[in-house]
């Protein structure tokens, strides 16, 4: 091995050092941001778990239709429920209504809340476990 070969492999060792760990530091800026995405989502998802409660309420309590109130919450639902819509017939009697469909909805999107996170989980998951760095010291524990 010659002396430039030998400060050739130093300076290739060197650079993958330095890569290593520009890499390294990297790692928790991406977590951070996955965490601050996923906590947009829970709190999305959360908006819609209450405006969809609020509208199963308002129909199970027999609130009117030409409330304002009514006709916001039925306006900022509609979007929501529209794809449930006489999915399944409504219990009740009046205008007192337990609107099935609507339980399903909130079932359906709490099903999809469920799988977001855990799409979210994985990737955090594949990128900390592909850093032979973490390999090594969850190892350890």
């Amino acid at each position: 091995m010659t002396v430039e070969s030998k400060l050739t492999a130093d300076e290739q060792l060197k650079r993958k050092a330095l890569t290593e760990v520009i890499r390294m530091e990297s790692e928790p800026e991406r977590s951070k941001r996955i965490a601050r995405f996923s906590q947009v989502i829970d709190y999305v998802f959360y908006l819609i778990y209450g405006l969809i409660s609020l509208q199963i309420t308002l129909d199970l309590l027999g609130a009117r239709r030409g409330n304002g109130f009514r006709n916001f919450v039925d306006t900022i639902c509609a979007p929501l429920l529209a794809p449930f819509n006489s999915l399944m017939p409504s219990v009740g009697s009046g205008s007192f209504q337990l609107r099935l469909s609507y339980v399903f909805a909130l079932i359906v999107y709490l099903l999809l809340h469920l799988a977001i996170n855990g799409l979210l989980r994985l990737l955090t998951h594949h990128m900390s476990s592909s850093n032979p760095a973490s390999r090594h010291s969850s190892s350890l524990r």
